[in-house]
């Protein structure tokens, strides 16, 4: 994972981990984050810790941690926040980042 700069913040396409760094929940939600950027070998999600970035909490109106911020085109698609599974943040991947799932062969 890779830390959000303000100049990544600023394009028009991510995927967001927002967590605290004491939040049980969201080191689960981590783990699975990191087990697919493993099996994908790269860096797909930033990371942010909320209590750094209160004023991008606010403007973006995040309700609670873990949090996955998609912005696409320029804007906030969705904000996940029941991470429930793998499959699950899988079926967000499908639609947000469909070339991870291109056949290279």
């Amino acid at each position: 994972m890779q830390q959000i700069t303000d100049e990544t913040l600023t394009g028009d396409h991510y995927l967001l981990y927002i967590y605290t760094p004491f939040c049980g929940t969201c080191a689960l939600a981590r783990s699975m984050l990191d087990k697919i950027e493993a099996v994908h070998h790269e860096d797909i999600f930033y990371e942010m810790n909320a209590a750094l970035h209160p004023d991008f909490m606010q403007d973006n109106k995040i309700e609670s941690v873990p949090c996955l911020l998609i912005k696409q085109d320029g804007e906030i698609k969705e904000s996940v926040y029941a991470f429930r599974s793998i499959g699950n943040i899988y079926s967000y991947l499908l639609k947000y980042k469909p070339e991870l799932f291109a056949n290279n062969s």
